[in-house]
């Protein structure tokens, strides 16, 4: 698990944290909000559920690294990176590079769409991620209407690849390579 925050510059700064068990009352509140419920599951996760999903320890088994955004401070998203090989349920059966992490975010207050803030938390996510020489290409595969997070990928570098089947459904797979310059 990271320990270091990770920001960016100019201000307002975004930056990212690992989350804590402490941020379990917080995620569940965001994971419950309309805006995220249709993107993200499409269903009201029970507080149970999000801590049986949540739980460190487990997402730590699954290669999962979990993260909360801040702007200036103040927690303002949830973001997850994954490796990408050997993720299980279904997901990138074909991926054969180690190297490959998969990532996944969501703004939690409606009213900060569509003000740069995505793209921003996206590139500072990237940005960590590629800090570790191992990681070769970091993907993400929002949903092929989800236009909000597609133009959010495309401005933070990625390349739309094309749509995939994954276990939730058609996916736009995006991906932004280790050379892949960030807009």
């Amino acid at each position: 698990m990271p320990s270091q925050t990770m920001c960016s510059l100019p201000p307002p700064s975004v930056c990212l944290r690992p989350m804590t068990a402490q941020d379990l009352p917080l995620l569940h509140d965001w994971l419950n909000r309309p805006h995220i419920v249709r993107w993200w599951g499409g269903a009201r996760p029970s507080w149970a559920e999000v801590r049986e999903q949540y739980d460190l320890q487990a997402l730590a088994a699954e290669r999962v690294t979990p993260w909360i955004g801040l702007l200036d401070d103040v927690p303002f998203a949830y973001a997850q990176s994954y490796v990408a090989m050997g993720a299980g349920g279904g997901w990138w059966e074909d991926e054969t590079d180690p190297g490959v992490r998969g990532i996944d975010q969501s703004i939690a207050d409606a009213a900060l769409l569509g003000q740069g803030l995505g793209t921003r938390l996206v590139r500072t996510l990237v940005a960590q991620l590629f800090g570790d020489p191992l990681v070769s290409a970091v993907q993400t595969d929002p949903a092929p209407d989800n236009a909000r997070a597609i133009r959010c990928y495309e401005k933070a570098g990625f390349q739309r690849i094309g749509v995939v089947a994954t276990p939730d459904g058609p996916a736009l797979y995006m991906l932004q390579r280790r050379s892949s310059p960030q807009a």
